[in-house]
C-alpha cells in the first residue's frame, strides 16, 4: 500500500524565536490601537538578557508606545521570571526605532504595495484540522497541550520547549510514527515523571484526534523521545538567541507546503507579506470549500506599486492548474481590503505564538466572497 511520511515541528511561547515574534506583534497591535492605518515594520532579536527592537512605527503618538513595558509583559506572560531567566525586570532593552506620525499622504498610500513579494496559500479537505496538513495541525495541538504541562509545578518545567512529529499516511489511514519532545526542566525535576506525563498526554490527544478523524490511529508511537539531548535546564534566550520571522514554516503550513513570502510577525496588515499570506490562504480555502479540488496551492504576488494581488497560479492535488480568471473575481484581493478588515485585530500575540491559520475562528479564516455572487458567506457552485 503506498505510503507517505510527513514531519512537522512546533515550539512553545518561551522559545527565543517566538518571544521575538510576540514582541514584534505586540508592537503592531499597540500601534493599530493608536491609528487604524498605522505602519509597522518591526524586527526583534533576543539573547541572554538583551532585547533589540528595530524598524519603524508610524502612527499618532507613536513616541508614547511603551516599548520596554510591552517587552517585559511578553516575557512575563511566556513564563520567564526569577525562576526561569531572564527576569523580565532585569532585561536590557535597546531600540533603534523610527517613531513618529505617518508622513503627509502616507495614510492613503497604505493601500499601495511598498514592496514586492511572492506568497503561497494552501488548504486541504480536512475540516477537522481547519483544512491544514494533518501533521502540522497535530504538532500545533500537541504543543498547546505540552504548554499546559509547564504549569504543573511538581514537574519543574520552564517556558521553553519544542516538539517534532513524524506521521505515516497511506491511502486510507494515518498514524504517528515518532515524536520528539524537548521541554525545559530544572535539574531538580524528575525526567522519569516527565516521560510518564508526556506519554499520558500523547495517549489522551491521539484518542481525541482519532475520535475526530476516524482514519487516524490512536496507537501511541513506538518512539517517544523526551529531552533526547540530555538535561535541558538552560533554555529560552539564556540558552540560545532568537529572531523574529525565523519560524516561518511553523507560522504557515509546516514543511509539506512551500512558504514563499517573508516574515508575518512585526508587519501590519497593509504590508504585502502579511496581507498576501492571508489572501492566498483565503483563496486556497475557497477552492477546497467549494469542492473544486481536494487540495489547493495558490501562488500570489505583489509588485511595488500594486494595489491588488496578482494570482500567479492555482493548482489542485494532482498539480493541475485551475482557471485563474474564474477565481480572480471572487475576492477583493486589494491591500486595502485586508488592512481595513483585519488591521485592528487584537489577539496578535496569540497568533504570533500559534500561527495564522490554526484556529477556525480567526477573522480571516471565515470566508465571504466579494465578487458578483452577492451574499456574504454564500459559495458559488463548484467550478
Amino acid at each position: 500500500m503506498p505510503q507517505n511520511i510527513f514531519a512537522a515541528e512546533f515550539v512553545l511561547p518561551g522559545h527565543p524565536d517566538k518571544l521575538a515574534d510576540q514582541i514584534a506583534d505586540a508592537l503592531v497591535q499597540q500601534a493599530s490601537h493608536h491609528e487604524h492605518r498605522a505602519l509597522c515594520g518591526v524586527e526583534v532579536a533576543v539573547h541572554q538578557d538583551v532585547v533589540l527592537v528595530t524598524g519603524r512605527i508610524a502612527c499618532r503618538d507613536a513616541e508614547s508606545i511603551d516599548v520596554p513595558a510591552i517587552v517585559r509583559s511578553v516575557y512575563h506572560n511566556a513564563g520567564h521570571g526569577e525562576t526561569w531567566l531572564p527576569d523580565p525586570e532585569c532585561l536590557q532593552i535597546r531600540t533603534d526605532l523610527c517613531r513618529g506620525p505617518l508622513n503627509d499622504g502616507e495614510s492613503e498610500f497604505r493601500a499601495v504595495a511598498d514592496d514586492q513579494n511572492i506568497v503561497v496559500g494552501y488548504a486541504i479537505d480536512l475540516p477537522g484540522t481547519n483544512y491544514l496538513p494533518l501533521e502540522h495541525w497535530l504538532a500545533g495541538r500537541l504543543a498547546r497541550r505540552l504548554e499546559t504541562l509547564t504549569q504543573q509545578s511538581d514537574l519543574r518545567l520552564g517556558p521553553d520547549g519544542k516538539l517534532l512529529v513524524v506521521l505515516e499516511e497511506t491511502d486510507q489511514t494515518q498514524r504517528l510514527l515518532e515524536v520528539s519532545v524537548s521541554l525545559q526542566q530544572s535539574d531538580h525535576g524528575s525526567s522519569l515523571e516527565l516521560q510518564r506525563e508526556v506519554d499520558r498526554l500523547l495517549r489522551e490527544e491521539l484518542q481525541a484526534v482519532s475520535d475526530l478523524i476516524l482514519t487516524f490511529s490512536a496507537q501511541l508511537p513506538k518512539v517517544v523521545t523526551v529531552n533526547g539531548a540530555g538535561g535541558f535546564a538552560v533554555g529560552g534566550p539564556i540558552g540560545d538567541n532568537g529572531l523574529s520571522g525565523k519560524k516561518l514554516v511553523v507560522d504557515a503550513y509546516g514543511p509539506r507546503v512551500p512558504i514563499g513570502g517573508g516574515a508575518l510577525s512585526g508587519k501590519d496588515f497593509y504590508k504585502v507579506d502579511r496581507a498576501g499570506a492571508i489572501l492566498a490562504r483565503r483563496l486556497a480555502k475557497a477552492v477546497v470549500l467549494t469542492g473544486s479540488a481536494r487540495e489547493a496551492t495558490v501562488h500570489l504576488s505583489f509588485f511595488p506599486g500594486d494595489t491588488r494581488a496578482r494570482i500567479l497560479s492555482m493548482r489542485n492535488e494532482d498539480g493541475t492548474y485551475l482557471p485563474v480568471e474564474r477565481w480572480n473575481e471572487l475576492f477583493d484581493l486589494t491591500l486595502q481590503s485586508v488592512g481595513d478588515r483585519f488591521g485592528q485585530f487584537d489577539q496578535l500575540i496569540d497568533v504570533a505564538r500559534y500561527g495564522h491559520f490554526t484556529e477556525p475562528d480567526l477573522p480571516w479564516e471565515s470566508l465571504s466572497f466579494d465578487g458578483p455572487f452577492g451574499c456574504k458567506d454564500q459559495f458559488p457552485p463548484a467550478l
